[in-house]
């Protein structure tokens, strides 16, 4: 496929193989837990009220004491369950009475029933438990997984599945056709607390499976570029790449950034080449490069390295779900990746007012700075960790955007001249996404672009000579504007005084003219023909607009003896005329 034709993926492996069903019911279903002890309250005196002096209260009330906790002062009074709203309000109006409230239950941090859960350590590493309590995610934050398919039946995917493509077989079938999709999907999202198999980071959402990689694991750039911008366009909110190619391109830059301008954020494997050669997605811009850490918190052994990562995640013997239903462990970056593509998720999921830009630098803000302290090339700006991420999330509230955008005509040069239809290209950017860009000539609306490369057409040989003023204007959502350096170019259409070149085919004069003549005319200009004429002794016999040759037979039976003269005539737009003659006789 040439230097840019294909993309390798994981360099992983299975590590081992469990084949485990069973389950049934309801897998979306979550377990409801009691959040107070029925029948209970609990009750502070004021300073100074002594124990006995509401006693008698209680008793009116057919309230109980319990207990007093040591030290605070608080009763555990025991009521009746159902008039345990009508003895709280009477007790929080009494005088002596500082606070009374429900003796509300605590739960465990989650950890859910999944029979391979405990082998999961990437899980406590990037405190899920701890997130899993604040978001275990929506349905209606989707990742999608650009990878070999996912398996549509396996117990721990197939509830969350929803309609993907395949770019390879360009059909809807994505089964998994090399297994490593099946398990990348589940390291982002498989089915938790169901009592089977592993969880994921992202219990409920969605995963929308798009097939870019054969059964020998490779893919073309087009198909994984194809793959991205589907995805943006069917409304994924969270991209997964696990694969990665040592080339850079245009065309993968150009559809990561078309997604980016969707609002969608973009995750991506470092690969596991322990080099720190920029690898590709994972290297492009608006693309989150995630490298992977070990159980030691190291960089694992075959993790790619850089200024170019962002964060790491954990992806040595990684917990999984298989092709055809089991469960494995797996090693490489390809599963750092998702794993941090399920954090994104249930950061959106927790708070869906979040831009893709604000989703990012939560990310980079939700980790455990490992190695050198602060941006290191090893692990980026940290190992994520889910629940510093939810609780930023959480408590999220950006300033206000009132940064404008950035923006540039970048073609035509200024002080160029122009003559014909020119392409008028703007680059811009925003601290969070450009929403369109407009383009003015002399002040007049020319057009408008929203998707980048942000360009206009001008046919400058419809305008007359002289000087344009070239302006743009790019936009944000938030009604920023960025006005863009105005360039001058210079419109001018050079005055054509150069006439037709006309040749009567193969006549000469003193031919001598039987009873039938072909007359063929053929003209050339330096600009183009716009009229051809015809004339016979001086009578015009053809006039044909916008060709530059025409053939004509003549009956010359009737042809008079002695000398006729043939003339062609050829016109440009500039009126300039070209002729060709010659005398011939009968």
């Amino acid at each position: 496929m040439g230097r840019f034709g294909k993309i390798l993926f994981w360099s992983c492996s299975a590590a081992a193989v469990f084949c485990l069903f069973g389950g049934g019911g309801n897998v979306w279903a979550a377990r409801e837990k009691p959040v107070r002890v029925a029948g209970e309250l609990l009750v502070q005196y004021r300073t100074g009220v002594a124990k006995e002096a509401l006693d008698g209260e209680f008793t009116r009330l057919g309230a109980m004491m319990s207990e007093e906790i040591p030290g605070i002062g608080v009763r555990r009074i025991k009521v009746n369950e159902a008039n345990r709203e009508r003895i709280k309000a009477t007790l929080a109006k009494h005088p002596k009475v500082k606070f009374v409230e429900d003796n509300f239950m605590a739960t465990a941090v989650t950890v859910p029933d999944d029979s391979i859960y405990s082998s999961q350590w990437h899980l406590p590493k990037i405190s899920a438990p701890l997130g899993w309590d604040i978001s275990t995610g929506t349905t209606t934050v989707s990742i999608a997984v650009i990878d070999s398919g996912v398996d549509p039946t396996h117990p721990d995917l197939a509830a969350k599945l929803i309609p993907g493509y395949n770019f390879v077989a360009y059909n809807t079938d994505t089964h998994d056709v090399a297994g490593h999709g099946t398990a990348v999907a589940g390291s982002a999202g498989a089915l938790g607390d169901n009592g089977l198999g592993v969880a994921g980071v992202a219990w409920h959402n969605p995963i929308m499976p798009l097939v870019v990689l054969d059964s020998s694991g490779s893919g073309s750039y087009s198909a994984i570029s194809s793959a991205i911008t589907w995805a943006a366009d069917r409304g994924a909110k969270v991209i997964n790449l696990s694969l990665a190619g040592p080339y850079a391109s245009s065309t993968l830059q150009d559809a990561v950034n078309y997604a980016w301008g969707k609002g969608v954020v973009i995750i991506a494997a470092a690969a596991n080449e322990a080099t720190s050669t920029p690898y590709y997605p994972a290297a492009c811009d608006n693309v989150v490069a995630v490298s992977a850490s070990d159980t030691y918190d190291k960089l694992a052994s075959f993790s790619n390295y850089g200024a170019w990562i962002d964060v790491a995640a954990p992806g040595v013997t990684i917990y999984s779900t298989n092709n055809g239903g089991g469960y494995g462990a797996w090693n490489g970056t390809s599963f750092s990746s998702p794993i941090t593509a399920g954090m994104a998720a249930l950061i959106w999921s927790v708070n869906p007012l979040l831009s893709n830009s604000e989703v990012v630098d939560i990310l980079k803000q939700g980790t455990d700075d490992l190695g050198a302290p602060g941006f290191d090339t090893s692990f980026g700006f940290g190992r994520i960790n889910l629940y510093k991420g939810l609780t930023l999330a959480l408590g999220y509230a950006p300033a206000p955007d009132t940064e404008p955008p950035v923006s540039a005509i970048t073609a035509p040069a200024a002080g160029v001249t122009l003559s014909s239809q020119v392409g008028i290209l703007v680059s811009a950017s925003d601290n969070v996404a450009v929403s369109r860009v407009d383009f003015f000539v002399d002040g007049a609306l020319l057009g408008s672009d929203q998707t980048v490369p942000y360009s206009v057409d001008w046919d400058a040989a419809q305008a007359a000579d002289g000087w344009y003023t070239l302006t743009a204007v790019a936009y944000d959502a938030a009604g920023n504007v960025g006005a863009a350096k105005p360039v001058q170019v210079l419109v001018s259409h050079p005055v054509d005084s150069e006439a037709p070149r006309v040749v009567l085919v193969g006549l000469a004069d003193g031919m001598t003219i039987g009873t039938k003549l072909t007359v063929q005319v053929q003209a050339t200009d330096n600009v183009g023909i716009s009229r051809l004429e015809l004339y016979l002794d001086g009578v015009l016999k053809v006039a044909r607009d916008g060709i530059a040759a025409l053939t004509f037979v003549w009956n010359t039976r009737k042809l008079g003896a002695g000398a006729h003269e043939i003339k062609a005539l050829a016109f440009d737009a500039a009126g300039n005329v070209g002729e060709a003659r010659v005398t011939m006789y009968r």
